[in-house]
């Protein structure tokens, strides 16, 4: 409340201050707010390619498969699957973007050459082959989606933390502050003039 403000000299230089600081970190947070909008906006477009893309290979990967159990049987597509032992590595680092921490992910061992496979050439087909292919395709973008859509999700949380941040300063703390300080610079003045008067009736009764 403005009336709770003390109608000091002091205390009006303590606002002006606090005021003079509050707007210059809101200027600073709309141009936080503003470059995080601006990159979540490419983060978009990038995700919404790799969506495409990843569809595609969902698409592509599940008539490879179909067509490798209808061709050379379920059992046979099991069989060769089961034999892969080794997982593949997925290594998480951070990535700064204007101070919020998003994951980059990096993946090794995916994608592999046919002789590296575990089931052996002599236990498969063509078609065994070209599944296995589409699939680790696959799950290479499926990492690649989960990278985009944390990065989403982290900067919408901040730019939704900057944003309140921005309309608390404009709408209420600036607002109350400037209240304050019209308070205190209108009571010293009222007091200036109450000590001027007072001085003058002073004057003019040593006067009389």
């Amino acid at each position: 409340m403005a009336e709770d403000a003390k109608p000091t000299r002091s205390e009006e230089l303590r606002l002006k201050e606090q005021i003079e600081l509050a707007e210059n970190g809101h200027d600073i947070l709309e141009k936080k707010r503003d470059g995080l909008i601006h990159e979540f906006m490419q983060v978009i477009d990038d995700a919404k390619n790799v969506n495409e893309e990843l569809a595609n290979l969902f698409s592509q990967a599940r008539t490879k498969l179909h067509k490798a159990k209808v061709y050379d049987g379920e059992a046979s597509v099991r069989s060769n699957a089961v034999a892969i032992q080794d997982e593949p590595t997925i290594r998480s680092e951070k990535q700064n973007i204007m101070g919020v921490v998003v994951p980059e992910i990096e993946s090794t061992e995916i994608q592999r050459e046919i002789l590296d496979r575990e089931y052996g050439i002599a236990g498969s087909t063509s078609r065994i082959d070209a599944t296995a292919e589409k699939h680790e395709e696959l799950l290479e973008k499926i990492i690649e989606a989960a990278e985009t859509q944390t990065k989403i999700l982290n900067l919408l949380e901040e730019i939704e933390k900057t944003k309140r941040r921005v309309n608390a300063l404009e709408h209420k703390t600036i607002p109350e502050m400037k209240d304050s300080l019209d308070y205190v610079s209108q009571t010293l003045e009222e007091n200036a003039r109450e000590e001027t008067f007072r001085m003058k009736k002073i004057k003019e009764m040593q006067e009389d």
